[in-house]
């Protein structure tokens, strides 16, 4: 862990609510990330599962409470938080190609209004070809599928070279082949020690994915290891009355072993 700090935590919630218009979407956020584990935060429509993540990252404001990155605020440690927004927030229009949206990623070290580097271009490109997108550097993001523009964005925030990541359903509306590389990317990223926390709505896939998990209904229904919180109960507290044939993903939890490392 390169923080520059001894605390260990990667992520520490404590007392957190955030409003829109005087209305609470979290409430009381009490949870405390592991290191070095992929994280799933899951929960119904509504949930405030997309907005915990940018209350993190000081994106919207909070009403209480606080958020420490490795025991600092967010904003003295953003360089070690790598971000995947929505798919359906970002202006896919906007006249840019490929490797200058990876190139985004990088003006942390750059400052706005200076020249990349070749060693940035060069880190550009190598985060790229880790999502199999390098012969692409040169289209313009408008141009790609679905998939291969959640590519792109995993390559930002893989250019970053951060210690965490959060990611926003970054595998909602990708094919199976873009899945399977995902997946594939962010357990290397678990291999090298990062913290990833994903914003998930597949329940049947939670037991393969994810070794810890977030449930969340406005507050934290449960958070813990999936084989410890990811129960029918549980389910059935996070999601209420939405509940219908969810109950058979946490029963796939006993045929599925130990969540793959």
């Amino acid at each position: 862990m390169n923080s520059g700090t001894n605390n260990n935590i990667p992520i520490e919630i404590h007392d957190m609510t955030v409003a829109y218009h005087k209305k609470p979407v979290l409430w009381d956020i009490d949870v405390t990330a592991p290191e070095g584990k992929l994280i799933g935060i899951i929960g119904p429509n509504g949930a405030g599962k997309s907005t915990l993540v940018k209350a993190v990252l000081d994106l919207i404001p909070k009403a209480s409470g606080w958020v420490k990155i490795y025991g600092q605020p967010y904003t003295d440690m953003r360089s070690l938080v790598g971000y995947v927004p929505q798919k359906e927030s970002v202006d896919w229009d906007f006249p840019v190609n490929v490797r200058d949206v990876v190139l985004m990623g990088l003006y942390g070290q750059l400052g706005w209004f200076k020249r990349p580097k070749k060693q940035h271009i060069k880190s550009a490109e190598d985060s790229l070809k880790q999502v199999d997108m390098e012969d692409y550097a040169d289209r313009q993001i408008s141009q790609l599928s679905g998939g291969q523009q959640q590519r792109v964005f995993l390559a930002r925030a893989l250019a970053q070279d951060a210690q965490i990541y959060l990611m926003d359903e970054p595998f909602a509306g990708v094919d199976a082949a873009t899945e399977n590389a995902i997946i594939k990317l962010l357990s290397n990223l678990r291999e090298k020690g990062k913290t990833v926390l994903v914003v998930h709505h597949d329940l049947s896939t939670i037991p393969k994915y994810f070794d810890w998990l977030m449930m969340l209904n406005m507050r934290i229904i449960a958070a813990g290891p999936v084989k410890e919180v990811f129960t029918t109960e549980n389910l059935r507290r996070t999601y209420g009355g939405k509940l219908t044939v969810l109950t058979e993903a946490a029963d796939k939890i006993s045929q599925a072993g130990s969540v793959h490392k």
